[in-house]
């Protein structure tokens, strides 16, 4: 039987606050398997950002270990890690980090041009065209409403072809139609390419959609829970 995608071993995280040590995640253990949807919900200083970061390699657990596909990516040393993380895991934030300056086309080809290729271009158009963005390529950030926006950070993330989407509360500055919309996105996304996705949420909504809801609370993990079946309208677009 292959290893997970992603596997957790009694990982922790303490920061130091105030000339004390603050344990901000206290001993978690966690399989993601490919092509999985899941959702981590909790309250909030309940871990779940500081979780999502380590698992995107952004930082290093103060003990434990992360696995991906059975290697240690926390033994790596950085150059490793960036060029690891650059090519196997894509990000999408709250704020979509996009370049103001630069066109929707140009934003989702970066991740190729720091690994100083620029031969994507032809996967970044694709990209957009799947997004429903085929009529956007050379407008600027500014020029977008905040759903376009937050479908060129998705595309983005895609475009190096990654094992692996992390997401910290992507709908979190949408209103609810557009929401839905970006949502319905992700679903199809993953039906359609098998990509894993680990999404961070405050939406009950959304989470109740997920075929897995991982909670958290106080630095742990609470609950873990799988449906049996995913709901109709996965993957549908709104």
């Amino acid at each position: 039987m292959p290893d997970p995608l992603v596997t957790l071993q009694h990982v922790t995280k303490t920061f130091e606050h105030e000339g004390r040590p603050l344990e901000v995640l206290k001993g978690i253990d966690l399989e993601i398997e490919r092509g999985e949807m899941v959702t981590i919900v909790g309250p909030s200083g309940a871990g779940k950002s500081t979780l999502l970061h380590l698992i995107g390699t952004l930082d290093l657990p103060t003990s434990g270990r992360i696995l991906y596909e059975g290697k240690d990516v926390t033994r790596l040393g950085s150059s490793d890690l960036a060029e690891f993380r650059n090519r196997s895991i894509g990000f999408v934030f709250q704020f979509h980090h996009l370049l103001p300056e630069f066109t929707a086309l140009e934003n989702v080809m970066m991740p190729g041009l720091i690994q100083g290729s620029r031969r994507l271009e032809a996967r970044a158009r694709r990209l957009l065209d799947e997004v429903g963005l085929t009529d956007r390529l050379t407008h600027r950030p500014g020029e977008l409403s905040g759903g376009e926006q937050q479908r060129v950070a998705l595309a983005r993330a895609l475009l190096m072809e990654p094992k692996l989407v992390l997401a910290d509360e992507p709908t979190g500055n949408l209103d609810s139609q557009t929401s839905a919309s970006v949502q319905a996105l992700f679903f199809d996304l993953n039906r359609r390419h098998g990509i894993t996705f680990l999404i961070v949420t405050h939406s009950r909504d959304f989470a109740a959609m997920m075929p897995r809801q991982v909670s958290m609370k106080d630095g742990r993990i609470d609950s873990d829970e799988r449906r049996a079946q995913p709901l109709e309208n996965q993957g549908k677009p709104t």
